[in-house]
């Protein structure tokens, strides 16, 4: 008897263009809403979404027959497109790519509280910093030419 067994959780961030500030409190959490809704369409399971003013991280559960670009594909252009047609928010977009790291079952709650405390984290922390930490923990090799340039702090800020 086959079976397939899978425990396949990815902690996913991207920026919004040229990193900058444009997700707006007022309608952040419309966003995040139809970015679930996104989530499920394609199968997945949301385990948490947050972010500031311009990234958003998610935590989601996928099948093994799921492919991570595909999915962020879906994620990112539904997201981006419902921002322009329901707000009315034309010069919004995403940046072209991501972050995925993939999550032990063990560490889901915590990056489920960090993916949920993201306004508090960045009180001082530079998504600069951020995407660092992260890249370096998980031994990512990276460019710095390719990293966001100097990003405010929240509240406008600049480290």
């Amino acid at each position: 008897m086959g079976s397939t067994y899978h425990s396949l959780y990815y902690h996913l961030f991207f920026h919004t263009k040229y990193n900058r500030p444009l997700i707006n409190k007022a309608w952040q959490e419309r966003l995040h809403a139809y970015m679930a809704g996104c989530v499920r369409k394609d199968r997945g399971t949301l385990i948490a979404i947050g972010g500031v003013a311009d990234h958003v991280h998610l935590l989601v559960r996928l099948t093994p027959s799921h492919s991570v670009a595909d999915h962020m594909r879906k994620v990112k252009s539904a997201s981006s497109r419902w921002v322009h047609e329901e707000l009315k928010i034309l010069d919004f977009g995403w940046q072209d790519g991501y972050t995925a790291l993939s999550v032990n079952t063990s560490r889901v709650s915590i990056v489920k509280q960090y993916v949920l405390t993201q306004e508090e984290h960045h009180r001082s922390k530079t998504i600069r910093d951020e995407l660092i930490e992260f890249l370096e923990a998980n031994r990512i090799a990276y460019e710095q030419r390719f990293l966001p340039d100097q990003p405010p702090l929240q509240g406008g800020r600049f480290k």
